[in-house]
């Protein structure tokens, strides 16, 4: 079902780097989400009035909240998609994070408002009835919420889209939701515990965890994240694959949107060849990355001596130093400056983020070690943080 919707509504639907394709996707995705959860809103509702239920009408009203994240969803999409501007030259593709976090509040407000509606229920008990009409409708609604998640899941894996997995798990949520409050009718009906209110109390968690995790979801592009471990082995390996090319670091990814990222780094090249040769090289890469990628590339080069066989055993003994002080712990840009009293080793440490030890603490420790290969030695050293 789902691939035929994508084959009805979607134009040239593989290439998911085309922010078009991307608005696309997301507004079939939310337009399917507006009709749904507006059938669902009215037969629950419907029901809920009915069967004099605080938890169905609780149900009810979480996928009333669901279609207007839906329509939140489409207008994000399309404001995304609009082209670069001169007040935005990086194009408008933050909006899809912006229209997935107000979604994710309004599922927490409408989670915290049902919770208080279940716990007055609870106060207050009232009698509920269960007939066929709600088994189906129940039924019928956990069906198609569970293919809601399997859809949402399916377009929020193709185009890697924050919001849209949001719409996943908040289904998935509301299917067990909506399982719970059947059950707990069954209950009822069964036993006579006037259990309504508690469900309902047990609906709005599900609906408030939910929202909690499309939140976290989608502020995190947003604050800014580390790019994804497979995106930063492709760029290695597209990189590292050129002979010029002896290092890679430095390495850091500006997301500004779906489909909208932009990659600088630092590789270091031969110092004894020539410089136009190693230009026209590094044009090359960042072509293959830009039409491998989607993506704008800058890449800067550190000329290194690669043919010195003394400058290539310090350099190896120094990085074995690093690797013995912590294993997280690389260096680059390594030059050797001779002077008449001493040697000035000049390299940069790279630590992670959150390092155990301070950039002062592993200067010093560094500068120890460098001392053990020769008391002429004097390491000269920058510390990098890791962006990746």
């Amino acid at each position: 079902m789902t691939e035929l919707l994508i084959r009805l509504f979607i134009k040239n639907p593989e290439d998911i780097g085309d922010p078009a394709v991307r608005e696309r996707y997301g507004v079939m995705g939310g337009v399917t989400g507006i009709a749904l959860n507006l059938l669902l809103f009215a037969a629950k509702f419907a029901a809920g009035i009915i069967t004099a239920s605080i938890a169905i009408t609780a149900d009810a009203f979480n996928n009333l909240s669901d279609a207007g994240s839906s329509i939140i969803t489409v207008i994000g999409f399309r404001m995304a998609g609009r082209p670069a501007d001169p007040d935005h030259p990086f194009g408008h593709g933050r909006i899809e994070y912006i229209s997935g976090f107000v979604i994710a509040i309004i599922i927490m407000l409408m989670g915290v408002e049902l919770f208080r509606a279940s716990v007055q229920k609870i106060i207050n008990p009232e009698e509920v009835s269960l007939g066929l009409f709600t088994v189906i409708i129940m039924l019928a609604a956990v069906l198609i919420k569970l293919w809601m998640f399997f859809f949402n899941r399916k377009l929020g894996a193709r185009i890697d889209s924050a919001p849209m997995r949001a719409a996943a798990t908040d289904s998935l949520s509301d299917a067990a939701a909506t399982g719970v409050v059947l059950l707990g009718l069954g209950v009822t009906y069964f036993t006579g515990w006037l259990i309504d209110g508690y469900l309902g109390v047990l609906v709005s968690l599900f609906i408030l965890y939910a929202g909690f995790g499309a939140a976290r979801d989608t502020l995190n592009p947003l604050l800014g994240q580390p790019p994804k471990p497979e995106l930063v082995h492709k760029i290695q390996d597209m990189v590292m694959a050129h002979e010029m090319v002896s290092g890679i670091h430095d390495l850091v990814v500006h997301d500004y949107g779906p489909g909208r990222l932009m990659i600088s780094l630092h590789v270091e090249v031969p110092s004894d060849r020539d410089i136009l040769e190693i230009h026209d090289e590094i044009d090359l890469i960042e072509t293959e990355l830009r039409e491998e990628l989607d993506c704008l590339a800058t890449i800067h080069m550190d000329p290194i001596a690669v043919n010195d066989a003394f400058t290539v055993g310090l350099r190896e003994k120094v990085a074995e130093l690093a690797t013995a002080l912590d294993a997280e712990l690389m260096i680059h840009d390594f030059r050797v400056v001779p002077g008449p009293t001493h040697t000035n080793l000049i390299f940069d440490v790279v630590v992670p983020a959150s390092f155990r030890l301070s950039d002062e603490e592993v200067v010093k420790a560094m500068r120890r070690a460098v001392k053990e290969i020769g008391p002429q030695y004097f390491a000269v050293i920058q510390v990098d943080q890791s962006y990746v």
